[in-house]
């Protein structure tokens, strides 16, 4: 994906220059676009000041991340969940809901692999 040549206050002077009464087509050559990204800006930004255009980027951002932490955690969980069939099924003699002494190495294991994926703050109990 190439990166953005404009920033928010040059999309925003562009499109008040548009409204102001310039044309299309001189304002899209000064700034080196088309005119369909020019008529893109126009569609996405219309009414927008330069910081409600800041604020917006930055909740998209805060968006982008909190869906990226939700997909670590849910894949966190169900790795849990596949750790703790496993042990139920490799121990029947233990009763239902308990552990076995040699299961609870099976979840420091699993603990240690994903240290990078937010696990150590999951808990057993929520599963």
């Amino acid at each position: 994906m190439p990166k953005k040549q404009h920033t928010e206050e040059q999309i925003i002077a562009a499109l008040k220059q548009y409204e102001a009464g310039g044309k299309t087509a001189d304002i899209c050559r000064k700034l080196g676009i088309s005119q369909a990204t020019f008529y893109m800006w126009k569609r996405q930004y219309a009414g927008l000041g330069v910081q409600e255009l800041r604020e917006l980027r930055s909740l998209r951002e805060e968006n982008g991340r909190l869906k990226r932490i939700v997909a670590d955690l849910t894949l966190d969980r169900q790795i849990l969940q596949e750790i703790v069939s496993k042990s139920c099924k490799a121990s029947p003699s233990a009763s239902e809901g308990e552990v076995g002494a040699g299961d609870v190495s099976d979840f420091g294991e699993a603990f240690s692999a994903n240290r990078g994926h937010g696990m150590d703050h999951v808990a057993l109990h929520e599963l």
